[in-house]
């Protein structure tokens, strides 16, 4: 089986996922904050901007991965994936940046649920096929 979408999207979102991740280790040496946020704002927006990375990334990329497996067309794939992509590369650079609701997290967020639903359908529908 071979799936070079899924593959180029999980690739890049893990090296995503690695840079949020040493924002959170490296914030935590700085402020010296073992476990928690330690009462930081800030550091509680990096820590969210990495644990709402890990809460929507993995079930798209689950959803990605079947799509592609089931011989969904590519260009949607491609589109999903990038959704995905950017959307969270927006949203968490709005959730780390600000400290309400901003455009980058409305954008965000609008292009994870596009590319949630996107590839929800698209699974949905390979059973009618």
């Amino acid at each position: 089986m071979h799936t070079p979408i899924t593959a180029f999207y999980a690739g890049l979102l893990g090296i995503y996922l690695l840079y949020l991740s040493v924002l959170v280790v490296r914030g935590r040496f700085k402020k010296e904050i073992p476990l928690g946020d330690g009462g930081d704002f800030h550091f509680q927006q990096v820590i969210r901007a990495h644990g709402n990375f890990t809460e929507y990334t993995p079930i798209v990329l689950i959803l990605l991965f079947v799509a592609e497996v089931n011989g969904s067309n590519s260009i949607l794939l491609h589109i999903a994936g990038s959704a995905i992509l950017f959307g969270r590369f927006i949203h968490s650079f709005g959730l780390r940046r600000h400290s309400g609701p901003s455009w980058q997290r409305i954008a965000g967020m609008l292009m994870t649920f596009a590319s949630l639903l996107t590839l929800s359908v698209l699974n949905i529908l390979i059973l009618y096929r």
